[in-house]
């Protein structure tokens, strides 16, 4: 895995996920953070976007791909997103951190999330 990498933090994105009747009906925030490792001395030595990835457009991949399919586990999301984001053939690897602040906890919490890595295959 390269040491250079591309951040994203605090993309947010509003989606129906989770188990109960009324995440799905009601749907909430959702506060993503994504790094994805890539070579940047290819990109950098041509001052090349298209050797690199666009991270407004990956933002927007991000977002979109939070935004659709209603699923139960915000697990099945964060894949979601390390998925789009290898889909980018720059990208050797990938760490999402996804967020669900509004998680139906029965006790005071600040936040919730769960974080994958993913490499390329």
């Amino acid at each position: 895995m390269s040491s250079d990498h591309i951040t994203l933090t605090g993309l947010r994105a509003r989606a129906h996920h989770g188990v109960f009747e009324h995440e799905r009906r009601d749907g909430q925030e959702f506060v993503i953070d994504v790094t994805v490792w890539l070579d940047l001395s290819v990109s950098a030595s041509g001052d090349d976007l298209g050797k690199t990835i666009h991270y407004g457009e990956l933002a927007n991949e991000v977002v979109a791909a939070v935004e659709r399919d209603p699923v139960d586990l915000i697990e099945t999301v964060a894949q979601r997103i390390a998925d789009t984001v290898l889909a980018h053939e720059p990208a050797t690897a990938v760490r999402v951190t996804l967020h669900k602040p509004s998680a139906p906890i029965e006790v005071p919490f600040g936040d919730v999330s769960v974080t994958i890595t993913r490499l390329r295959a």
